[in-house]
């Protein structure tokens, strides 16, 4: 999570990572929901709810000296950052790796269930 704390270059570069590799499950059938669909949504709810309160914990307990300051700082700036250009981000996130990979694909079927072999011996 500390990507979330730094420069916005940082973050972007970490945060469109996971979603590389998020986006790329999906098409290969191995997560149901395509992350575009909430990326948005949920970096802010992990801003509001995880980022913004462990920040201001690290800056209260002073774990970081003057450091946890700018951790703080950073994270309200990128989630001001990501409120205003989040979606654009993720457009463009999609539409670059639906060059690389193709359009995203129809959510998997869920896997025939096996059944337990017989113990008729």
């Amino acid at each position: 999570v500390s990507h979330t704390m730094q420069h916005w270059h940082v973050y972007r570069k970490w945060n469109e990572l996971l979603f590389r590799e998020m986006y790329a499950a999906f098409k290969a059938g191995r997560a149901e929901k395509n992350p575009a669909e909430f990326w948005y949504k949920g970096e802010m709810g992990f801003f509001d709810f995880y980022i913004i309160p462990l920040a201001e914990k690290l800056k209260d307990c002073g774990v970081f000296g003057v450091s946890s300051d700018e951790y703080l700082n950073y994270a309200e700036m990128n989630r001001r950052e990501w409120e205003a250009k989040g979606r654009e981000v993720v457009e463009s996130m999609v539409q670059k790796l639906e060059q690389e990979l193709g359009p995203a694909a129809v959510p998997p079927q869920q896997a025939p269930v096996m059944e337990e072999p017989s113990n008729s011996t």
